[in-house]
């Protein structure tokens, strides 16, 4: 495969193109296909912007047929057919099933885009300029956003001082530390140092921080100490919504109502660039165009979006996950853990990672991700030392392409183990 004009000419900062050095020329739902005619299971999915696999066909249809009747392309934020529907759509079919009472935002179309929007408006709520985050989060790659994050690599990169955040040890990082103890101290002692932040900004499941998902007592416990302590709740469910975690949203199970949820990554449909940004009525204080651009709201994501959710409720996509998630769960604890001991695993719904800290970390993960992808499987590396295999199917897979899948890892874990 000849790749020397991305090596020659494309920017250094390229990444996983580096993991998985193929020329890919075709894909359909789970499965990619390079140039040479080799095919992959995508256990990658577009790092979650693929919720519903690869070349839908019925997302597909709807965007070839808006395109053909010269439907409008790009809009800003006007007024238009296409942005009408979606909204009746998400309100009537997502929203209120839910008892969720939100406002939408349309910001820039990425995820980093709909977290800035969510901080900017916290700010001017609260007043105040702090944020909590969590040790271990991933929030985004623009300043505000990247000032939640906590990977280094990622954080070096700003090449500036980022500020306004306080991070919060992760309830995993030290068992013996009660979390929500910790932050009613740093809050009412006068000498702690730390001022009440306008937000707390959390992931349900932090995905690229190696695959952690939240009890739901803590989330519960998280919510009732923002509320009483005058701290907006804002979840980011750019990974982990539209149905990866099992729920549309992925708070749901836990029976929490945040202030704000950011959307990214799968709200697309068909891996096509949107993100939102919801918050509660009482909270949209915005003027107008307080806060813009120039591809908010783009027109054929919005068509690909309708369609997505449509695919999720028709689909019966929750569903689908809660049963093949026993699916996943069964084939890690009886087939993978046995091959050490030392293997953790972690996960939920179609999210899952398999921890190699104890096993040589970073390097062993590195052997792994190779051995699979060598055999036609595509999975990537996160968490700390980027010692986690992260394990993200389409949701839409059928068992025996997901048990393939799951075949392939298990026996590069075996070979390099070994």
């Amino acid at each position: 495969m000849n790749t020397k004009p991305f090596e020659q000419y494309e920017s250094e900062v390229r990444s996983y193109c580096r993991s998985f050095p193929a020329v890919f020329t075709t894909s359909k739902g789970s499965v990619m296909t390079d140039e040479n005619g080799k095919e992959y299971i995508d256990f990658f999915c577009g790092a979650g912007a693929l919720n519903y696999g690869h070349n839908n066909e019925y997302i597909k249809k709807e965007v070839i047929e808006y395109l053909e009747k010269d439907g409008i392309a790009h809009a800003l934020d006007m007024y238009t057919i296409a942005k009408r529907e979606f909204i009746e759509c998400f309100e009537e079919k997502i929203l209120k099933p839910r008892g969720y009472s939100y406002k939408i935002q349309f910001p820039g179309p990425t995820g980093t885009n709909g977290v800035e929007a969510a901080l900017k408006l916290a700010r001017k709520i609260k007043k105040r300029s702090g944020i909590f985050a969590l040790m271990g989060a991933f929030h985004g790659m623009t300043l505000g956003a990247l000032a939640l994050t906590t990977d280094v690599t990622s954080r070096r990169g700003a090449g500036v001082s980022l500020n306004d955040v306080t991070h919060i040890p992760a309830p995993y990082m030290f068992p013996e530390l009660d979390t929500m103890t910790y932050l009613e101290t740093i809050l009412g002692d006068d000498h702690s140092g730390i001022d009440k932040p306008a937000a707390f900004v959390i992931e349900t499941v932090q995905a690229e921080g190696g695959v952690y998902p939240f009890e739901k007592k803590w989330l519960q416990d998280i919510s009732r100490f923002c509320e009483e302590n005058d701290i907006l709740l804002i979840v980011d469910d750019v990974q982990v919504g539209c149905g990866r975690g099992g729920g549309f949203f992925s708070f749901e199970e836990a029976g929490i109502v945040p202030d704000m949820v950011v959307l990214s990554k799968s709200i697309g449909g068909y891996g096509m660039p949107f993100a939102l940004t919801l918050f509660k009525p009482e909270l949209d204080i915005w003027v107008p165009a307080e806060h813009n651009g120039t591809f908010r709201g783009n027109q054929l994501s919005i068509v690909a979006a309708k369609a997505g959710i449509e695919v999720f409720l028709n689909e019966k996509v929750e569903e689908r996950v809660q049963a093949k998630e026993k699916v996943i769960e069964a084939f890690f604890r009886e087939q993978v853990v046995l091959i050490n001991d030392a293997l953790q695993i972690r996960g939920k719904g179609f999210i899952w990672g398999v921890d190699f800290t104890k096993l040589g970390g970073g390097e062993t993960a590195r052997k792994v991700m190779t051995a699979a992808f060598e055999n036609g499987l595509i999975v990537e590396r996160v968490g700390r030392g980027n010692a986690v295999i992260k394990v993200m199917p389409e949701l839409l897979i059928d068992e025996e392409t997901l048990l393939k899948g799951l075949t392939i890892l298990k026996n590069a874990i075996t070979v390099v183990l070994s």
